[in-house]
């Protein structure tokens, strides 16, 4: 119905109440199509309507009472609220009402697409959806969003206090078995020799400390020996004395066994041969004792390794190189031997990097006690670089990580997010810890913070869009 048409039915309507009783068909005001006396004026004190609205806002009016097709009054229009020809006149304000609450005030309609389009009035888009309409405090100016009740429920937002934990942060890096570099003797000749028989030993036999291994002919160790034998058999001085210790020590000098010393001073014979016998427990890593064959000064007859306690060089990364340091905790698990755990800690970090594979080298000593570890063996490294100190942490899936910055959403109550920046540290076990940005015991958003972060955005843009002068 155009204003015009309005505007006749409120006048007829008018001439009703002041004593009409004039049939609308003879009225030079008459609506088309409405049959009929004019009601009579309401009581009195009462508004007067002029005419009948549908209650949905449709354009279906009626100058009598009238229902429609579901049961529903049509909503009585009083002079008051008729259309009105002043240009300078406000429009209604627009309300809804929520769940039976009161009315609350609609500032504007939203693109239904997140698009940066605003309506004063309701309207679809291209495809048909209606405009999403925002209340007064729905864009407040401190930067969080606000979600329904309901919105929340389906999207699944769970929250969880910030709380101190202690962190374990692990540092996973592959590393191999290596040999203590102390606990390797070698059997070399400090004079000209000559070896007489080999013992049954090859590389790779596992040796005692005191087992025979060879037995050696040498000049030099002959003449030391029955100069030694000389000077402990003969009665002698005062400065004799200290003359046969001296005969003892070149013995010593020519790396002749205490037990081949101790045999000589016990039978006072010079023996043809010298017996050559293990220095420690171990493995023969090598092997060059032939019988017959002749040493010359500083030949490596046989080389030998105690395995008991062994080195695990680990390659860590460069980026995690600032995470280790001495004394930290290390477990390793050998490739080869699944379920077994060997602890020790880190002992040194060398100095260099690997140019090609831009790791560092860290050195853990393992106990090896029943000899398993082998030299150059594969193993998997996790070093607890964490601190035993509880720190202010929250759950990683509370962390909104741009690259750039990180952010976490604070669970204000009552359905209101505030996005907060925050400075982090060390991560491990599904926590990170917060440097700053959150307190001890505030709740952060660690389900569905995308889905209102991303909500956060949309608003923030149309508020911006608004701003210029888009928003009603």
């Amino acid at each position: 119905m155009n204003r015009a048409v309005v505007t006749s039915a409120t006048v007829a309507a008018l001439i009703a109440a002041a004593g009409g009783g004039f049939v609308a068909a003879r009225s030079p005001w008459s609506v088309a199509g409405v049959t009929g006396m004019v009601a009579p004026a309401a009581a009195e004190g009462a508004p007067t309507p002029i005419y009948y609205q549908d209650p949905d806002g449709k354009p279906s009016y009626s100058l009598t009472p009238r229902k429609t097709p579901d049961g529903r009054d049509y909503r009585a229009v009083p002079a008051s609220a008729d259309v009105s020809f002043d240009n300078d006149a406000p429009e209604p304000t627009p309300t809804a009402s929520v769940g039976g609450s009161k009315e609350r005030r609609i500032k504007y309609y939203r693109n239904p697409m997140g698009l940066p389009d605003t309506s004063p009035k309701p309207k679809k888009d291209s495809m048909g959806m209606d405009y999403i309409p925002v209340y007064e405090g729905e864009d407040s100016d401190d930067g969080s969003v606000k979600l329904s009740p309901g919105k929340i429920q389906r999207t699944g937002v769970k929250s969880e206090p910030a709380a101190r934990r202690v962190i374990r942060t692990i540092v996973c890096a592959p590393g191999t078995i290596a040999l203590d570099e102390r606990r390797i003797s070698v059997i070399a000749m400090r004079s000209e020799s000559f070896v007489l028989k080999v013992a049954d030993v090859t590389t790779g036999s596992h040796v005692v400390k005191g087992q025979p291994l060879m037995e050696i002919y040498s000049p030099s160790v002959s003449s030391a020996a029955a100069e030694y034998l000389t000077t402990i058999t003969s009665k002698t001085t005062s400065g004799n004395v200290q003359y046969g210790r001296g005969s003892r020590q070149r013995l010593m000098n020519l790396d002749v066994p205490d037990a081949a010393i101790s045999a000589i001073e016990k039978s006072r014979t010079v023996p043809t041969s010298i017996e050559w016998s293990a220095p420690r427990d171990g493995i023969v890593l090598e092997r060059n004792a032939i019988e017959g064959m002749r040493v010359q000064p500083g030949g490596v007859l046989f080389r030998i390794a105690d395995h008991s306690v062994v080195w695990a060089l680990i390659d860590v990364a460069e980026r995690d190189l600032g995470a280790i340091a001495v004394g930290q905790p290390v477990t390793v698990k050998a490739r080869s031997f699944p379920g077994r755990e060997f602890t020790g800690k880190v002992d040194v970090i060398y100095p260099e990097i690997n140019k090609e594979t831009r790791t560092a080298r860290v050195r853990v000593e393992l106990k090896n006690a029943d000899l398993i570890l082998l030299h150059d063996m594969y193993v998997d490294a996790e070093i607890n670089t964490g601190s035993p100190e509880a720190v202010l942490a929250i759950p990683e899936s509370a962390v909104l990580d741009t690259g750039a910055r990180q952010s976490v959403l604070i669970d204000k109550g009552q359905g209101r997010f505030e996005p907060r920046e925050v400075k982090l540290d060390q991560r491990g076990n599904g926590y990170v810890e917060v440097r700053s940005g959150v307190a001890d015991g505030e709740p952060v958003v660690v389900s569905a913070n995308f889905l209102i972060d991303a909500e956060s955005n949309l608003k923030a843009a149309l508020k911006g869009f608004s701003e210029t002068g888009a928003q009603p």
